[in-house]
């Protein structure tokens, strides 16, 4: 797939982030994998997201990636496959290059490791990775790797493949900036922890779509909410935000880590061996699971 048409596939829809599965001695697990991947492709969203956040990327070795990209295009059909790639600019490099051999569509390219860098840096690294492949690179804007406009509007120039933008940060302003000085140059994707809570704001700043992490074990009730955003259906979203997305915002908020942890037992209790996650991680105590078992009963 060229950078044109996954940068038109990122647009297009819902996306989402499987979670990766690992088995009793903690690693990958394909089959379970492909299960769910096939699963999820069944559904409305253009593109699914491997080794991203969800998937536990920072627990990954960049050797574990190209097997996890494999598994997800076997088992995806026609759903596009774009794969998390990051760390330092070296390490990145070299993520792009063996996703792209393992058949994948496109990179989400996440914050670089630890430290803050200037903006400069930024450009450099970013341009790094969009040299190293031919594939259609996204950048994910939050924590220590925030590309102001101008930096950004200069790798726009250098970089025919960069070809969308995804924001963790919540700042309105500045993510309304970027869409009013790139305008249909990029895909805009919102990347808030449970975009869905976010996703009017983001709607009413340019963003054409966002990543749902509960359309691993809702899907279909994060299409209805999707639809019903795109719809202008403010009672059918807010009916769900209050009766689903508020009391798993509560579960989630409980301990650290948990946007991951809760993500991975959902997918779990609708009948995916998908493994506890690695640490630092910790999984949900039997109590908030069964809680969050109950609210996807509520939503079948």
């Amino acid at each position: 797939m060229d950078p044109s048409q996954i940068k038109t596939a990122l647009g297009s829809g819902l996306l989402s982030f499987p979670v990766t599965p690992f088995d009793a001695d903690n690693r990958f697990a394909p089959e379970p994998y492909k299960a769910h991947v096939e699963w999820l492709s069944g559904f409305d969203a253009p593109v699914l997201f491997a080794a991203g956040g969800t998937g536990e990327f920072f627990s990954l070795t960049p050797d574990e990636i190209p097997a996890i990209v494999s598994a997800a295009k076997e088992a995806a059909g026609n759903t596009a496959i774009v794969s998390g790639c990051g760390y330092g600019t070296e390490i990145a490099t070299g993520i792009a290059r063996s996703v792209e051999k393992a058949g994948g569509d496109g990179i989400l390219l996440l914050p670089h490791y630890l430290i803050d860098a200037p903006q400069e840096g930024l450009y450099n690294h970013v341009k790094a990775v969009c040299d190293a492949t031919g594939m259609g690179v996204m950048v994910y804007n939050r924590d220590n790797a925030v590309l102001q406009p101008d930096t950004l509007a200069r790798l726009c120039d250098a970089c025919p493949n960069l070809v969308g933008f995804k924001d963790g940060t919540g700042d309105i302003g500045l993510v309304r900036q970027v869409t009013a000085k790139m305008g249909d140059r990029l895909t805009y994707l919102g990347g808030m922890p449970t975009a869905e809570l976010f996703a009017e704001a983001y709607l009413g700043a340019g963003f054409t779509t966002y990543s749902s992490a509960v359309f691993n074990f809702v899907p279909a009730l994060a299409n209805k909410f999707y639809a019903a955003l795109r719809a202008g259906d403010r009672t059918t979203c807010e009916d769900i935000l209050k009766s689903f997305f508020y009391p798993f915002m509560e579960l989630r908020a409980r301990r650290k880590g948990y946007a991951v942890s809760a993500i991975k037992a959902g997918v779990r209790l609708v009948g995916f061996d998908a493994g506890p996650v690695r640490s630092p991680l910790d999984d949900l105590t039997g109590a908030e699971e069964e809680i969050l078992k109950d609210l996807i009963e509520a939503h079948k």
